[in-house]
């Protein structure tokens, strides 16, 4: 089959369209033919040496993606060849074939296109959590939205929305503010302004009930525009780490800080059927929209790569086979 390998860290450049050897489909595992590869930030980091890589070179990036069945491990059941499937969290997605374990298998209805599943379920399900699990966003609340136009940030402001939540938006241009408005956000500011008083400004000097943090070095600001008992979501460092945090000022203000990560919540596979299935329910029914993603071969991977680091884009990035 043909992958998209490197064989040494670095830029772009290092990714090449090889031949390599079909994966093979153990007993508990399903072959998938792709059809779509979701590009994501973590495969750039992985790429550049960043995060670690298991094994020996060539590596083979990507997690995320849909496609077809091809073959089925002798153990598995509730799948068959000719199923559309997709998956969030399984590695070497940027090839022709993939063996994905079978608790790892989402069943794809007929309304969600391959593309727009390798578009939503990492960052859908990311943000799912964020606005469910870690602060989970009532009637009323006005929540803050750290990298509003971003892919995760434009499904959170969405899902906010859907619960009945007000968001207030962060982002860094005009041109990215626009984005995030049409994705729903309420008020938007800029890096550049003194964000942290204009949100306190906005909800009337009380402050937001939540802030959803991507970026880490923002992360004492994000404390200033939550009110008093409010809580500070932290998923990310973006923008570089945070600074430490006196558990002291928690006390003082009744504010809390809590962390959040995917993996910690997609830990079996009734847990991965019920959130995509709520994702895909909301895409279905038109409240949640998913923007056009940008297309690239999979044999143009590093040019795929190259526009992402540009941070160009707004929406979602595929890879096809």
């Amino acid at each position: 089959m043909k992958a998209l390998v490197f064989n040494e860290f670095g830029g772009p450049e290092v990714l090449h369209y090889s031949d390599i050897n079909n994966p093979e489909c153990k007993q508990t595992e399903v072959l998938v033919s792709m059809k779509a590869i979701g590009l994501n930030f973590a495969d750039i980091y992985r790429r550049k040496g960043n995060y670690h890589l298991a094994g020996n070179p060539p590596f083979i990036l990507g997690y995320e993606g849909a496609g077809v069945v091809e073959e089925v491990g002798a153990e598995v059941d509730g799948i068959k060849p000719g199923d559309r499937v997709a998956f969030a969290d399984v590695p070497y997605a940027n090839a022709e074939l993939v063996a994905v374990p079978r608790d790892k298998v989402i069943p794809l209805p007929d309304s969600i296109s391959f593309e727009i599943a390798s578009s939503v379920l990492l960052q859908g399900l990311t943000a799912q959590y964020l606005a469910q699990d870690s602060f989970q966003v009532k009637e009323g609340d006005v929540v803050l939205v750290h990298a509003a136009a971003g892919g995760v940030g434009q499904l959170l402001t969405q899902i906010a929305v859907i619960f009945g939540g007000k968001v207030i938006g962060l982002t860094s241009t005009p041109e990215k503010a626009e984005i995030a408005r049409k994705a729903g956000a309420h008020e938007m500011f800029l890096y550049g302004q003194d964000w942290a008083e204009e949100v306190k400004l906005a909800t009337r000097g009380k402050g937001a009930d939540a802030a959803y943090d991507s970026v880490g070095s923002t992360l004492m600001d994000s404390f200033k525009a939550v009110r008093i008992g409010g809580t500070v979501v932290f998923y990310g460092m973006a923008g570089g780490d945070p600074e430490p945090v006196d558990p002291r000022m928690l006390m003082d203000t009744s504010k809390t800080l809590t962390g959040g990560d995917l993996w910690n919540v997609l830990t079996s596979c009734e847990e991965r059927y019920q959130r995509s299935r709520q994702l895909f329910s909301w895409i279905e029914e038109g409240k949640l929209k998913i923007e056009t993603p940008k297309q690239f071969p999979l044999k143009d991977g590093g040019k795929a790569h190259a526009y992402l680091e540009s941070r160009k884009s707004t929406g979602k990035i595929l890879l096809i086979p």
